[in-house]
């Protein structure tokens, strides 16, 4: 009994202390809770007055989304739509390989299992092919590709003092030749064996299906009244006059839901 007298008091300090306590300690989460909401408060407003840009251009509704870089760098991107264009140029009949998309079709190329040669044959021994041989080197095709694209630059630089891209259209046209003639050194490797894969890849990026990034709204095609990617032939096939028809991609044949 004297001991339960003697605890007494100190029973009744621990209450008090819990009490006030757990008062401070209300308080204080109490008051973190406030500091936060108010805090969120002002910096939502600070956001909020913050004025927009009004020089930030609206996404265009017609942008294509397929376009962009998976293999070149912004530099080898530019060489390659150039020469492109001066392989295959615009003329009164219709657009080039700038505006037909061919560079970002080689570049996706480039980027796949065709760009690697997944597909070919690539181990030693190498020999020099015959003229009737195809591709006998080394080299996958993108590393060909990025390799010439650099000597490209080079050649032009030490010829006109500027980089491919910024000669005159003649003057691209006398470094292709110089190239398709084998008159350049590459790193063992032909100049002319560089300039048929970018002339070829040119041609494949025009007439290719717009699946692959070329051939952009199958411009390619129309020029050359190609039909495209028909299902059938049945309602026209036996007419002697040509029918000219509006050319059709894979897409086209694409039905979802």
């Amino acid at each position: 009994m004297a001991k339960d007298q003697s605890q007494k008091p100190q029973d009744e300090s621990r209450r008090r202390f819990l009490k006030y306590s757990g008062t401070a300690i209300g308080g204080v989460v109490v008051g973190g809770v406030i500091g936060g909401i108010i805090g969120s408060s002002l910096k939502k407003t600070d956001k909020e007055e913050k004025p927009a840009n009004p020089e930030t251009p609206a996404p265009s509704s017609d942008r294509d989304y397929n376009q962009a870089l998976m293999f070149f760098t912004q530099d080898q991107f530019l060489i390659t739509e150039a020469a492109s264009e001066r392989i295959y140029p615009m003329d009164e009949l219709g657009p080039g390989a700038k505006e037909l998309g061919v560079a970002f079709f080689i570049d996706h190329q480039m980027a796949s299992a065709y760009g690697i040669n997944s597909r070919d044959y690539m181990s030693p021994p190498f020999y020099p092919s015959e003229v009737s041989q195809g591709y006998q080197l080394s080299f996958k095709r993108k590393e060909l590709l990025a390799l010439g694209l650099d000597a490209l630059n080079e050649y032009s630089t030490d010829t006109y003092n500027k980089p491919f891209t910024k000669i005159a259209p003649e003057e691209q046209d006398a470094v292709l030749t110089a190239f398709e003639k084998n008159e350049v050194k590459l790193k063992g490797v032909p100049a002319a064996a560089f300039f048929n894969l970018l002339h070829n890849l040119t041609i494949e990026g025009v007439y290719s299906d717009p699946l692959y990034g070329g051939n952009k709204n199958m411009a390619g095609w129309k020029m050359r009244n190609y039909p495209g990617n028909q299902m059938s032939y049945y309602d026209v096939i036996e007419k002697e006059e040509f029918i000219k028809m509006e050319p059709l991609s894979l897409h086209d044949h694409l039905e979802l839901g």
